[in-house]
């Protein structure tokens, strides 16, 4: 079976910025962030990575909880303005990529897994949805608030960072993944069938840019920590300089 720590060490290869092992039941999942996405994302209803192509709340989080244990990780890129939207965006491809690479380590090794990642999926400049199956299923990770998680409070329950300052982005990415059994395969999704409508949070520093001093690095006060929670460990920092490679 693949440990975590044999995990670990295949993730310090990529400029991952923070990463932390939780299980699914650690994770909120709320019906109310699906009802922002319906109201105010322009998205819904446009891809095969939002609502309601992923499925209603319950069939989410009923996906999520059929896999024993998820890679929570971010990854930061330098922007002139975070406002841009367009030039926030073209940041997303490297760390999708990155995802991509990881979840398939894991599948080569025997381990089942189901990805999910920041905004929805931008691979193809028109979505099929919903007059036909998703193009590059392959490559498609559903948007983490898709399935009713608010990444701000999950940042939040394990001392991590949410906001850089106006010129770094934060992408993340959450991997459910459990080793592979032979007679309980996983359930798909409908992009994916082409179907219609322990503890401690680890920082790998690479050779980007250090956000400016005066940056605060604390998280707002707006996404406060539960009541009666212990407060998490402030994340520890290794050392890796390596690039992320073309192919694993």
């Amino acid at each position: 079976d693949m440990t975590k720590d044999e995990i670990e060490s295949f993730i310090t290869q990529f400029p991952i910025y923070q990463y932390q092992f939780l299980t699914p039941d650690e994770i909120e999942y709320n019906d109310r962030v699906r009802m922002i996405c319906k109201k105010e994302c322009p998205r819904y209803g446009t891809s095969w990575s939002c609502p309601p192509a992923v499925g209603t709340v319950e069939e989410c989080v009923d996906r999520c909880r059929q896999y024993d244990d998820v890679l929570f990780f971010s990854s930061i890129a330098q922007v002139q303005d975070i406002m841009n939207l367009d030039e926030s965006l073209a940041t997303k491809a490297e760390h999708e990529k990155m995802t991509h690479l990881i979840e398939q380590y894991l599948r080569d090794h025997s381990v089942e897994t189901y990805a999910l990642s920041s905004d929805s999926c931008a691979a193809c400049e028109k979505c099929t949805y919903p007059k036909a199956a998703c193009r590059h299923p392959e490559q498609m990770f559903p948007c983490i608030e898709s399935h009713g998680i608010i990444v701000a409070n999950l940042v939040d329950k394990f001392a991590m960072d949410y906001f850089l300052g106006e010129q770094y982005i934060v992408w993340f990415s959450l991997i459910f993944f459990k080793n592979a059994k032979t007679d309980d395969a996983p359930e798909q999704t409908e992009a994916e069938t082409g179907a219609s409508p322990e503890d401690d949070t680890e920082t790998v520093s690479e050779t980007l840019p250090e956000p400016e001093k005066d940056v605060d690095h604390t998280p707002s006060s707006d996404h406060a920590q539960p009541d009666n929670e212990e407060e998490a460990p402030a994340p520890e920092t290794l050392s890796s300089d390596r690039p992320l490679e073309e192919d694993v």
